[in-house]
């Protein structure tokens, strides 16, 4: 059985990688245009594949495509043949432009979008709305006692923000379950802007989302670097995929590459190993998946440790990222 943890200090257990689907957005709207649109039968084979490969958990929003990537989500669960509990299912809440009441009155659209599967992870995106953090916390804390979702989460937060949304919750009686944070080999920031250090300290779960720097440590556009001209949304105009960030990540890339060649794995396998036990069990990963063997890759990282010794190869060479 694949392995489980605990979503901080809640009762849910998940798998170390779960499935971001961002990519489920249909190309729709400024987030979800990040990405190629996908046929459903694509999306249907994709979480299969994840399925199959032991994952148990799903990250959407309704910032992908408004809607879109949860009603495709759910779409291909039940084709899969599961229902409502046989996985764990996360949204989020876009509170840009909103107050906290947004909170309460959007919910029932994320439930018709989801049509029957339970929110069991409810996030609110990003830090930034017309409200405070403690009155997002207590608009979260109501659908929790409602029981229209299970647990409540945050996405983007600073440290100091982690700890206001923990300590307005925990007045309610309810644990601040996780912060989904970018987190990879080559986007270290947490771990020198206090956001790991609180998460530690509080139980809090770190969902590392971008887990393989958007593409770059699968190495490929090190071979290719002309390959990111042919990719929708804004990662083509990103200082990463230029030729000076590609020249700064090279040699981290050889050793991930090295090391997966010793190991007869992938290069996007050892890195998402690396952040799954870097830190504990503090730190999961939702890496996406446009095409099925892209799942079937990231469910193949829980399957071998890294030993101590590539561990810290790894930490070495990407210490300049943090």
């Amino acid at each position: 059985m694949t392995e489980r943890r605990r979503l901080g200090r809640t009762s849910i257990e998940i798998t170390p990688i779960g499935l971001g689907c961002w990519q489920f957005s249909g190309g729709h709207g400024f987030v979800g245009g990040f990405w190629e649109a996908l046929s459903p039968e694509a999306v249907d084979e994709i979480v299969r594949v994840a399925l199959a490969g032991g994952i148990n958990w799903f990250d959407t929003a309704e910032a992908y495509g408004k809607g879109r990537s949860e009603r495709a989500l759910v779409r291909a669960l039940a084709a899969a043949g599961r229902k409502d509990g046989d996985v764990v299912v996360a949204t989020k809440w876009w509170p840009v432009l909103r107050t906290a009441r947004s909170v309460r009155t959007t919910i029932g659209e994320r439930l018709r979008c989801l049509d029957g599967f339970s929110i069991d992870l409810h996030q609110v995106h990003q830090p930034f709305s017309f409200s405070s953090v403690e009155a997002e916390m207590e608009a979260m804390a109501d659908l929790v006692a409602a029981r229209k979702t299970r647990a409540v989460g945050v996405s983007n937060f600073s440290a100091g923000q982690m700890r206001r949304a923990h300590a307005a919750l925990e007045k309610r009686g309810i644990p601040l379950a996780s912060n989904q944070v970018r987190y990879s080999l080559v986007h270290r920031r947490i771990e020198s802007n206090g956001v790991l250090d609180a998460a530690k300290e509080l139980g809090v779960t770190i969902i590392a989302y971008s887990p393989l720097g958007q593409g770059i440590l699968s190495g490929r556009f090190h071979d290719d670097p002309a390959l990111i001209r042919s990719r929708p949304g804004p990662r083509r105009h990103m200082s990463a995929f230029r030729a000076s960030g590609l020249a700064r990540t090279k040699p981290l890339v050889d050793e991930v590459r090295r090391i997966a060649a010793a190991r007869a794995v992938t290069p996007s396998q050892v890195a998402l190993n690396w952040l799954l036990h870097s830190h504990g069990e503090t730190v999961v990963a939702i890496p996406g998946a446009s095409r099925p063997r892209h799942a079937e890759e990231a469910a193949g990282a829980m399957g071998f440790r890294l030993a101590p010794e590539e561990m810290r190869r790894l930490e070495e060479l990407s210490r300049p990222f943090r």
